[in-house]
C-alpha cells in the first residue's frame, strides 16, 4: 500500500455493502481515517469489524436531514476537518411506467438525490479548501433501462449535481467528480434482479453484452473512487468516470 490517505478523514456514505464498503476498505487499507454509515446496526457493526484500520460507523437513513447532521456531529467529535466525501448511499427498484407509485418516486429521489444533496452541503463546513467530493452516479443516467427510470432520473440529477457544484466551490479549490458503475456484482444488484439462479442469469446475459465480457467487481469501483480522491486527479474536476467494461461506449 502507497499510504496516500495516511491522516486523511474520509466519509463513505452507504458504507455497510457493495461498492460503498469496498471502497471504505480501500481507503482505511491507505491510511485514512473513515466515517461509513448505514441503516442497519447490524450490517453497520459487521462493516466496522471488516474494514479494520481507524473506521467509525454512524447508524444513519442519508435521506433524513438529521442523521446526516448525527454523522458530521460524530466526526467533529474525532477530528476538525473532512478531506474526501464519497457520497454513496442510494438504491432503487424497478418500476415500469404505468406501474410507478408515488411512494417508490418519494423513496427513490429522497435516498439518491436529496440524500446526496444534504450530505455534500451539511459537509461543507467542516471540508477543507482543496478537498475532493465524489458522488456515485451509474450507467444508468445515460443508457436507458427498462422499468428502471426513477431511479436512472435520480443519477442523471447526480451527475448534473457535479457539473453545477465545482462552479459553486471553485474559489475553494474543491473538486466534484461522478462515478458511474456499470453492472457490478453486489448484494443490492442480486436483490434486484431476484436473487438465486434468477440473478445469477441476468448477470450473465448482461456480461455478454458488455465488451470487457463480465460484470465488474465492487473492489474495480474503489479503485476509480481512490483516483477521483486522491492528488493523482488533481487536474480532474466535474468529469462522470465511467466504471464499466466498456458498456456506454457501444
Amino acid at each position: 500500500m502507497t499510504r496516500k490517505f495516511e491522516n486523511k478523514v474520509v466519509i463513505v456514505t452507504g458504507g455497510t455493502s457493495g461498492i460503498g464498503l469496498a471502497t471504505a476498505k480501500a481507503f482505511s487499507l491507505e491510511g485514512a481515517s473513515v466515517f461509513i454509515t448505514g441503516r442497519r446496526k447490524e450490517a453497520l457493526e459487521a462493516a466496522v469489524r471488516g474494514i479494520g484500520g481507524r473506521v467509525t460507523g454512524v447508524q444513519a437513513d442519508m435521506s433524513k436531514l438529521v442523521d446526516i447532521d448525527r454523522l458530521y456531529d460524530a466526526v467533529q467529535q474525532k477530528h476538525a476537518h473532512i478531506d474526501v466525501v464519497f457520497a454513496n448511499a442510494g438504491g432503487g427498484e424497478m418500476a415500469p411506467l404505468g406501474a410507478i407509485t408515488e411512494e417508490h418516486y418519494e423513496k427513490t429521489f429522497a435516498t439518491n438525490v436529496k440524500g446526496t444533496l444534504f450530505t455534500v452541503q451539511k459537509a461543507l463546513p467542516l471540508l477543507r479548501d482543496g478537498a475532493s467530493i465524489i458522488l456515485t452516479s451509474s450507467t444508468t443516467s445515460v443508457s436507458g433501462t427498462p422499468a428502471f427510470s426513477v431511479y436512472s432520473a435520480t443519477k442523471a440529477a447526480i451527475r448534473s449535481f457535479a457539473r453545477n457544484w465545482i462552479l459553486d466551490l471553485k474559489d475553494r479549490h474543491i473538486r466534484v467528480n461522478a462515478v458511474s458503475p456499470g453492472v457490478t456484482d453486489t448484494a443490492g444488484l442480486n436483490e434486484l434482479f431476484g436473487n438465486g439462479d434468477q440473478a445469477e442469469n441476468t448477470k450473465n446475459y448482461l456480461a455478454s453484452l458488455i465488451p470487457a465480457g463480465r460484470i465488474g467487481q465492487p473492489e474495480e469501483i474503489a479503485k476509480a473512487v481512490l483516483f477521483l480522491a486522491s492528488d493523482d486527479a488533481s487536474f480532474v474536476n466535474g468529469v462522470e468516470l465511467f466504471v464499466d467494461g466498456g458498456q456506454v461506449q457501444i
